[in-house]
């Protein structure tokens, strides 16, 4: 299979997980109206999501020395299909819970294979490249919620329109190999830091990516407009993201990419943040999307790039990284918002931004001394 096949595999995959995650917070609102529940509570969509990437942390290695990428590929994008029904049509509430569960035991198998099978010198750059394009799918996902809960039909049976492309996906044979494996790697206690250290990176990355994908049309709502109308100006920021990925990591001189793109998502959250008129709001959601687009793939590049564990082991740590911080970030901007303001609860992101700036500026790049050829 070639290097260009597996990448639009990838790509598919990563789409229909980008347009189910870009729906989630749409669908907590819309969840909450339908099942009558408080939107607190619906808000552990996200949660159930993480637990996936943390159990698919613990779990994936072992899965891929018994399988080959293609077979995990071809699971993973089954199960995130069953989530994504089950989302759409759940009737009650333990249903709604079950369906985030297996979106993200899905997701994750499918987060877990991206670094793995795009892996190499230019892998943040094609990270960046399958990302944009997922970033471009989750566009659709506010905009057709919005359009069909418009219409008087729930919003959320339009996470029905990931189920084809998964299923597809899960009928085409994929690379038949196990992951990479290292025939030499350095081991000792600095390895381990610079380890943890890009660990840390990828939670503070993916944090202030998912309070974003969480809160912004509950924050839109906050500011006035109906349900219907914050589910299509929801789309901003998966359009600031969209733009942002397709661009690609920013280096100017000495400066890492995650400060560039990161300054600039501190622009966007304070005017999501301080100011409240709605078309403010989403502006200040495209200038955040842009910024926070390169943060994930660059980050989750160095840290799979880094010696001492197999690719394997450490793509698995950035899966729960992805998971620990879903888990934390939304819920701590969630309580938060039950002190003060959401508008000002969104301030959250400026400190995690500012601590992933310092961490990048103490992390140096590292390479291997030899991965073995897939």
């Amino acid at each position: 299979m070639t290097a260009r096949s597996e990448e639009l595999q990838i790509g598919i995959s990563l789409s229909s997980l980008g347009y189910l995650l870009a729906g989630l917070g749409a669908c907590v609102a819309i969840l909450a109206r339908d099942l009558h529940e408080p939107t607190g509570r619906l808000a552990l969509l996200s949660s159930a999501f993480a637990v996936g990437l943390v159990i698919v942390a613990a779990v994936g290695p072992r899965l891929l020395r018994a399988w080959s990428i293609g077979v995990v590929l071809r699971a993973g994008s089954v199960i995130c299909a069953v989530g994504a029904a089950l989302l759409a049509l759940a009737p009650v509430y333990a249903v709604v819970v079950v369906g985030g569960l297996c979106i993200g035991l899905g997701g994750a198998l499918l987060v877990l294979l991206a670094p793995l099978m795009l892996h190499g010198p230019t892998a943040a750059a094609r990270l960046s490249r399958v990302n944009a394009v997922s970033s471009a799918a989750g566009i659709l996902a506010p905009l057709t919620i919005g359009l069909i809960d418009a219409l008087g039909i729930t919003g959320r049976v339009a996470m029905l329109v990931a189920v084809p492309p998964l299923l597809i996906l899960a009928t085409v044979k994929g690379p038949d190999v196990v992951p990479p494996v290292l025939s030499e790697a350095p081991t000792g206690h600095a390895v381990g830091r610079t380890v943890a250290l890009g660990w840390l990176r990828v939670v503070l990355a993916v944090g202030v990516e998912f309070c974003f994908v969480v809160w912004a049309v509950a924050r839109l709502v906050d500011s006035g407009l109906t349900l219907a109308v914050a589910a299509l100006l929801g789309s901003s920021f998966p359009i600031g993201m969209a733009v942002g990925r397709a661009i690609g990591p920013v280096h100017w001189r000495s400066v890492p990419p995650v400060v560039i793109g990161g300054s600039l998502a501190i622009i966007g959250t304070l005017f999501v943040s301080l100011l409240n008129a709605p078309a403010l709001i989403a502006l200040g959601l495209i200038i955040a999307g842009i910024g926070v687009a390169p943060l994930y793939p660059v980050t989750l590049a160095a840290l799979v790039a880094m010696p001492g564990l197999s690719p394997t082991r450490l793509a698995a740590l950035g899966a729960l990284a992805s998971g620990t911080a879903i888990l934390i970030t939304p819920a701590a901007l969630a309580g938060l918002a039950r002190l003060v303001d959401l508008r000002l609860a969104y301030l959250i992101t400026i400190p995690l931004l500012l601590i992933l700036f310092a961490l990048s500026r103490s992390v140096r790049p590292v390479v291997r001394t030899s991965v073995a050829s897939r």
